[in-house]
């Protein structure tokens, strides 16, 4: 199992920026799928939380995160690895 993980987000979103930041701190190996150039990205990301809030941010154990503070997205990534 790959230890992957996806976010879903768009350049306007601070909270998206922020999530990115964060990943991008931790080092973490991660795709960005840029909603405003994927044109299934939102649909994908409202399959996996069931909202329509971004950033959505999937990990390799199948769980994910939507909107996640900081300490929350590094505690997830830290506990993940």
């Amino acid at each position: 199992m790959s230890n992957k993980v996806t976010m879903y987000g768009a350049e306007w979103c601070i909270d998206c920026r922020r999530s990115k930041k964060v990943l991008d701190t931790l080092g973490v190996d991660y795709d960005y799928v840029d909603l405003e150039a994927d044109l299934t990205g939102a649909d994908r990301a409202i399959a996996i939380s069931g909202r329509t809030n971004i950033p959505v941010i999937q990990f390799a154990d199948g769980s994910h995160l939507v909107e996640p503070s900081d300490s929350e997205l590094r505690e997830k990534v830290t506990s993940s690895h």
